[in-house]
């Protein structure tokens, strides 16, 4: 009762403060919502000014005055179409990680916590006016002890404590939603709060970005083309990540890009392979490369920063995925479709006919447009908008992929908007597809799976054993009839022993194998 009185008491600050922003589409999607929606409305109106703003707009403003934990949850939102419709997603997409600067007094006292001798023993110098502000942390420039120049990232004070009492609210709302709302119960409203939790929470501990960082730097040690800052280990703890401090221009800003003598064709092939390398070579990418996550420098280099919110996608969803991008852009829809259902991302009792023409359907119209203005993106986020019709199971990895899509297609139309980067990764896509869905890949898979199956065979022997064990100290009674079924014969008749050869011709395989 006391959970219930406390989020409800602040569900109407936030219903306010979306009523104040006209952001109460939220709610009107179902009845209690617009219920709700009009109680709400009678406390708080409007502010003209929002009037003129797009709904994604006036919910992106309305979840940053509501603090850090809504900043988050908004670019949660953003990976998700199949709940708010692509043009509000797009919009969160460009929310702003924004907040005023906390005192460099706290910041002092967070690095004296976790460091013995505090900011004085770290580093030479450390300027106290930070030079980025975001929900999570601020970042300071600094001279190390040892004279290097570094970015030193600290975690904002109190920050845990706000997001625990907000993840309670949204886990009492989803759990309201499960219960009252069956038709909601395939979006998985509990499951995606526990998701969001899980990232915030790891992106609250700043050890795990470094450990991103390092991973990321790791995996592209071989491309000069790429740069990640070195993780300063000895002064990175759970609350403060120093970093290589590195510069060059916003990938947004082509006059400065210009101004290097960089040819922004050039740039954006470069991006385009790298975020397929990330995700197709790798299964790790970079899911908020945003233009003010993304510099060049004056040899054009591109540099990633800010490694809090990283994405994985394993090998047999990378190859899944290849073959229904494939699928759509050779406007194979019956392939696309069964490539769904053997994924288990739609049930097999859907009409594979049915789903190949809802494909076509919103693939025809992103395909028909000129190159340079195909967005894969657009087309993978209209694609969970089907997802009802079909009940097509949410995936997140999925969802956060194509949220990554949609930055990294911005930051090739804010270099040169008259190309489009797929085009201009074709060769190293090209590659990938033949090495990875050709014949010889198919036959790996068999045989992986082949292999997996055998080594599960000592267990099974081991349990084979356990229960011939159990049966010789306790024995085993069953019924004539159960006794034939089991058989397959009528009662009474001798039954062959099977399991023997059965781990004969494993162990055979096994020595084949090996």
């Amino acid at each position: 009762m006391i959970r219930t009185i406390r989020n409800l008491s602040r569900l109407f600050v936030i219903g306010r403060t979306l009523a104040k922003h006209d952001a109460l589409f939220l709610f009107e999607g179902y009845a209690e919502g617009r219920t709700l929606a009009k109680l709400v409305r009678l406390t708080a109106k409007p502010v003209p000014a929002l009037s003129g703003q797009r709904p994604g707009q006036r919910l992106a403003d309305a979840l940053t005055s509501l603090g850090p934990t809504f900043i988050k949850l908004g670019q949660a939102l953003s990976t998700r179409p199949d709940l708010l419709g692509q043009e509000i997603t797009d919009d969160l997409t460009n929310l702003q990680d924004r907040l005023p600067p906390f005192a460099f007094t706290d910041a002092a006292k967070i690095i004296a916590s976790d460091f013995e001798g505090g900011a004085d023993a770290l580093f030479e110098s450390i300027d106290p006016t930070p030079v980025a502000a975001a929900s999570i942390a601020q970042v300071h420039f600094a001279t190390t002890t040892a004279g290097d120049d570094v970015a030193v990232k600290i975690l904002r004070p109190g920050i845990r404590e706000a997001f625990a009492s907000d993840i309670d609210l949204f886990y009492w709302l989803a759990e309201s939603v499960e219960r009252t709302q069956p038709k909601l119960r395939r979006l998985k409203p509990v499951e995606t709060v526990q998701t969001f939790e899980e990232s915030v929470r790891i992106e609250m501990d700043l050890r795990f970005e470094a450990a991103a960082a390092e991973e990321l730097r790791e995996n592209f040690a071989d491309e000069a083309r790429f740069r990640i800052p070195g993780v300063d280990w000895q002064r990175t703890s759970e609350h403060v990540l120093t970093l290589e401090r590195v510069s060059g221009a916003r990938v947004d800003q082509p006059d400065d890009i210009k101004s290097l003598g960089l040819n922004p064709v050039e740039l954006v092939r470069t991006s385009a392979e790298v975020f397929f390398r990330m995700v197709f070579h790798h299964g790790f990418f970079h899911a908020d490369m945003h233009p003010g996550n993304l510099f060049v420098d004056d040899d054009g280099t591109l540099i990633a920063i800010d490694f809090g919110i990283m994405g994985r996608v394993d090998s047999r969803t990378r190859r899944h995925l290849g073959e229904m991008l494939l699928g759509f852009l050779t406007r194979d829809y019956t392939r696309v479709a069964e490539i769904h259902v053997e994924a288990g991302f739609v049930p097999a009792t859907k009409d594979v006919g049915a789903f190949a023409q809802a494909c076509r359907s919103i693939a025809e119209p992103i395909l028909g447009k000129p190159l340079n203005e195909i967005s894969l993106a657009r087309l993978l986020g209209q694609l969970f908008q089907i997802t009802e019709t079909f009940e097509m199971q949410t995936q997140p990895q999925l969802l956060l992929l194509q949220k990554s899509m949609l930055l990294a297609e911005g930051v090739g139309r804010a270099l040169s908007p008259d190309v489009n980067m797929w085009d201009l990764a074709r060769p190293l896509i090209e590659e990938w597809m033949v090495k990875e869905l050709g014949p010889e890949e198919r036959i790996r898979d068999a045989v992986s799976d082949a292999t997996t199956t055998l080594e599960k065979l000592p267990r099974l022997i081991d349990s084979v054993d356990a229960a011939t064990q159990q049966i010789r100290q306790h024995g085993l009674k069953l019924d004539p009839e159960t006794a034939a079924a089991i058989r397959g014969g009528p009662p009474g008749q001798s039954r062959t022993t099977w399991w023997p050869w059965g781990i004969a011709a494993g162990a055979l395989l096994l020595w084949i194998f090996n």
